[in-house]
């Protein structure tokens, strides 16, 4: 890197725009981007693959912002490299549907790779997008052909490592030897609340060397040739790197050092200070001089250069090996249309259906790959013929969920993950996160209800299956037998949304005679099971209580009362669904039961309809299955009977 006063310039440009975009809005965080802007620019001028014109191009680097809040960076970058974010936009930092978020969002602004905020999300983000990019390379490069040879590179700070997802993510990423995943840590020691020393002594470097990382250490954050040094040295590693580059929060600015410049606007005054430190030739805000808007426009075009440079490697792959390039080109479509042909004559728990059903569709999905936090066995979520293809996350939920986004997100994978329904709090901002990309992961959760029994109330999901269907945009998917879960894969397979599948341990009957009604009506997310013409009441239930239903009503016909039942197998897919479908399946007028072995809050107002709800609303008991239920009165005799006292 032959350094100049240019580049340092150039960095000074990037530091100007987003402490002006805060300054201007009133709200932001400009400690990280005054501290990490030469950081930033070394990496994407001397080594970041990419190109504006061709932000998607699939053979990019990826660069995480894992400390989010500081997106002013981002969004000076992305303007000076001339991704058409506009100097418009960047004046409207922080407003209401603006382009420049208060943190990125994946999706939103063309260049942002991942929605991050959360602290660590980012981090742990970047190690599926580092395990794609090694599942695709190894599949698909042949000798001279490098279709898949990109690196992701991570800006995290203190608040990112102190989280836990990190100790969890780098662990595995060790593990893996993820050697294109670079971290470069802004060590500035400070928090909101003050000196990194008042939570956090621990010795980072030796912890990543313990987790098979390689250290290194970068000792003025403010020399680019240095920085650069580092980064080139790190990508000759074998193993994941960590790059500890030491830095001011704030950097000439009068708060240089503070904990107030983490998260509180410079003043007017301030900005005209910390101009004046920086010799810039402007106190204008978001004035660039056309010469500096010049040096980026030279580099984004040398950028553009390496795009079309793979571009010739791609076309000779694909007259080389026109097969293998047609499959490359199908992974990175999410979805397919595929149809099990898979028959269930006998009892069985949904968590069973959904291994064989997974099984039966993998040949037919190549891109499908995924695991679980060490709990294969239980949540049978491994592919048999296709061992390259499960991954062991170990028991690390939270990391798991996050990583599975950052899978998601990067393509060419079409990832799911798997644990108990009751650890899915482990991983709630993973999965929130995942509605917000709209990413196409898949959650697996089993052992969905009370039905675990004598494991006792750690163990049985109350809480949590209601508390899934309130993020925004997660499909919720709790099949009632095999044959329900067999058309709930199917669904999986052609939605790019994500999708939680939420399945039993125990047994379930197969609901045998009613299989046209499943597979013509279970993609509405409620349909009659047994539809009457004048009924006294109706059962809605879910899951494994939709067997509860049926047996209860039976009780009730030799009393002579008709009850129609109604199947759920996702209140997010019958939401969809128009007025009048919603109308004929909630029968107006008639008394209605909701049966589901979990929290009873909610339904009247997801349904828009009066109801009583039969469930549990206390935390389960240690006892087997039967006497569980018995307890807590979900049985179809107790059910029949509360129904027939509703109508005297």
């Amino acid at each position: 890197m032959k350094l100049n006063e240019r580049d340092y310039t150039n960095a000074n440009a990037i530091r100007v725009l987003a402490m002006d975009m805060i300054t201007n809005s009133n709200s932001g965080h400009p400690g990280l981007p005054l501290g990490t802007a030469d950081i930033a620019y070394t990496l994407f001028k001397e080594h970041l693959k990419f190109d504006p014109k061709n932000p998607l191009w699939v053979d990019r680097d990826r660069f995480v912002l894992s400390a989010g809040h500081g997106s002013a960076l981002m969004y000076a970058i992305l303007h000076l490299f001339n991704y058409g974010l506009s100097i418009d936009e960047l004046k409207r930092f922080r407003k209401l549907n603006s382009l420049t978020p208060g943190h990125p969002e994946y999706g939103h602004t063309v260049g942002i790779e991942t929605t991050t905020g959360p602290l660590g999300q980012g981090f742990a983000n970047a190690v599926g997008m580092a395990m794609a990019e090694k599942i695709l390379s190894e599949k698909f490069n042949k000798p001279g052909l490098p279709l898949i040879d990109h690196r992701t590179y991570v800006i995290c700070g203190e608040g990112d490592l102190m989280e836990g997802i990190s100790y969890e993510a780098a662990s595995l990423a060790g593990h893996m030897k993820l050697n294109k995943l670079i971290c470069l840590f802004d060590c500035n020691s400070i928090t909101i609340e003050g000196s990194t020393s008042l939570t956090f002594t621990e010795d980072v470097e030796k912890r990543f060397k313990a987790q098979n990382w390689l250290t290194l250490k970068v000792e003025n954050g403010y020399d680019q040739e240095e920085i650069n040094k580092a980064i080139i040295k790190a990508k000759k590693s074998d193993k994941p790197v960590l790059i500890i580059v030491k830095t001011h929060i704030g950097y000439k600015s009068p708060k240089q050092d503070s904990n107030k410049v983490h998260g509180e606007p410079l003043s007017a005054e301030e900005v005209i200070k910390t101009k004046e430190n920086l010799n810039w030739p402007s106190k204008t805000p978001f004035e660039i001089p056309q010469d500096i808007r010049k040096n980026f426009d030279e580099i984004a075009q040398k950028k553009s250069n390496l795009f079309k440079k793979w571009e010739k490697i791609a076309q000779a792959y694909k007259q080389a090996y026109p097969s293998q390039y047609d499959e490359f080109a199908l992974s990175l479509d999410p979805v397919r249309e595929i149809k099990s042909k898979l028959k269930f004559d006998s009892a069985i728990a949904t968590r069973e259906a959904s291994y064989k059903v997974l099984n039966d569709i993998a040949p037919f999905f190549p891109s499908l790959y995924g695991g679980s936090a060490d709990l294969a066995p239980s949540t049978k979520t491994k592919i048999d013929a296709f061992p390259e293809r499960n991954f062991h996350f170990g028991i690390r939920e939270h990391a798991m969920g996050a990583i599975t986004n950052g899978l998601a997100i990067h393509g060419g994978i079409r990832p799911f993950c798997s644990t108990f329904l009751v650890f899915s709090d482990y991983m709630k901002t993973p999965i929130r996160i995942a509605s917000m990309m709209k990413a196409p992961s898949i959650f697996i959760f089993t052992h969905d209800s009370i039905a675990v029994g004598e494991d006792g109330p750690t163990h049985q999901p109350i809480e949590h299956i209601m508390s899934l269907r309130l993020i925004p945009g997660l499909c919720d998917l709790r099949p009632a037998d095999a044959i329900e879960t067999k058309r709930a894969w199917e669904y999986i397979c052609k939605t790019k949304e994500p999708v939680s599948l939420i399945l039993t341990r125990q047994k379930l009957p197969i609901l045998a005679n009613y299989e046209k009604e499943i597979e013509e009506n279970f993609e509405r997310g409620a349909y009659f099971l047994v539809e009457n013409q004048n009924p006294d009441l109706l059962f809605i239930a879910t899951g494994s209580e939709v067997h509860i239903a049926l047996e209860s009503a039976k009780i009730l016909a030799q009393k002579g009362i008709a009850t129609a039942i109604v199947s759920m197998p996702s209140v997010h897919l019958f939401l969809n669904q128009d007025e009048k479908y919603k109308e004929k399946i909630l029968l107006p007028g008639v008394k209605k039961f909701v049966i589901e072995a979990g929290r009873t809050i909610g339904f009247s107002d997801i349904l828009k309809e009066k109801c009583e709800v039969i469930g549990v609303d206390e935390f389960g008991k240690s006892a087997p299955e039967k006497d569980v239920y018995a307890f807590f009165s979900l049985t179809s005799e107790k059910i029949a009977a509360r129904a027939e006292e509703a109508l005297k």
